[in-house]
């Protein structure tokens, strides 16, 4: 029996921080590409997501932005959180999985979409362990994150195999010494293990 590290985002879940980034904007036009620039990808997400800048502060940031209209935090919360949709497979690959493998998640991640994810799509539950990048500072695309795995879980790096979305986790992976498979559909995946 083999480990499973688990992404979570387009690989169980579907993620569009568009639909964030459109839902706050005032101005349709250009606002949501530049809210996404700010708030979506790049170095403050980062620090978000490896726990140095607390939700509520990151909320707080973009509520303060005059590109993104005035509503109350938990409002602002909630548009954050309202990014995800089921995978097509996921559950049946989960369950599918979790009869051979132990399954971990493995996430790069804040506080929010976390437990958001783990309230709303119970698949998520279906894991032994979480490795979440707000709770232990490293994100995927270090070597780092992988060798904290290693040397909490007690397991050889040959036991593990990653799945993830992005090539560049699955580098890190494979410098640790963890085989990974990039995900692109469910049964090429499952064709793969």
């Amino acid at each position: 029996m083999s480990v499973i590290l688990l992404d979570i985002g387009n690989v169980l879940v579907t993620v569009d921080f568009m639909r964030f980034c459109r839902a706050v904007a005032i101005d349709l036009n250009s606002a949501p590409e530049e809210i996404f620039r700010k708030y979506c990808t790049g170095e403050l997400k980062e620090k978000l997501e490896t726990g140095w800048i607390g939700p509520l502060e990151y909320l707080a940031l973009i509520a303060s932005d005059s590109q993104v209209k005035a509503m109350p935090l938990n409002v602002l919360k909630q548009h954050w959180q309202d990014i995800f949709e089921p995978l097509e497979g996921a559950v049946e690959a989960v369950s599918f999985l979790g009869e051979k493998h132990s399954l971990w998640i493995m996430s790069d991640t804040d506080p929010l979409h976390f437990t958001f994810l783990l309230n709303n799509y119970p698949l998520l539950r279906r894991a032994d362990r979480y490795y979440l990048s707000f709770e232990h500072g490293k994100m995927k695309t270090s070597v780092e994150a992988f060798s904290h795995v290693l040397d909490s879980s007690g397991h050889r790096a040959d036991e593990f195999i990653l799945i993830d979305d992005k090539v560049e986790n699955g580098a890190s992976a494979s410098t640790a010494g963890i085989r990974s498979i990039v995900f692109q559909s469910w049964p090429d995946t499952l064709a793969l293990l």
